[in-house]
């Protein structure tokens, strides 16, 4: 799905559920795979599994690789090569940089700001349909 698409709320009908991604979902892709990383260093493949695990829908493993790239091209993440692997090619490893790590800080600060704008919209939603 192309990056701030407009209409995708209108894609489905009423009261479905599909597993596209929207483009909130997208926005939050840069900070969760931030923080997976900082937790602990990560390969790909694990970070699409914690992704899936963390509930944020089904995203194509190319958005993932894409970010990632974008990422590290921040300087906020690097890359190496597992080498020591006994099965399969070799993978790359990611790991947070200090870069990163403020990254990381101003991406929970926005958060945090808008986590009370959020509450307030869900509250309106809540109050709209119960009329």
């Amino acid at each position: 799905m192309p990056r701030r698409r407009r209409g995708w709320a209108m894609n489905g009908h009423h009261g479905e559920h599909h597993s596209q991604h929207t483009p909130l979902t997208i926005s939050l892709l840069e900070p969760t795979l931030l923080l997976l990383i900082s937790q602990k260093e990560r390969h790909g493949y694990t970070l699409l599994n914690d992704l899936e695990q963390m509930n944020m829908g089904t995203i194509h493993p190319s958005v993932i690789y894409r970010t990632l790239r974008e990422l590290e091209e921040l300087c906020w993440i690097q890359s190496t090569w597992e080498m020591d692997q006994t099965q399969g090619p070799p993978r790359r490893i990611y790991s947070l940089t200090p870069l990163g790590e403020e990254a990381l800080i101003n991406w929970q600060h926005q958060l945090e700001l808008h986590q009370k704008s959020i509450d307030q919209l869900l509250l309106m939603f809540k109050s709209n349909h119960s009329e």
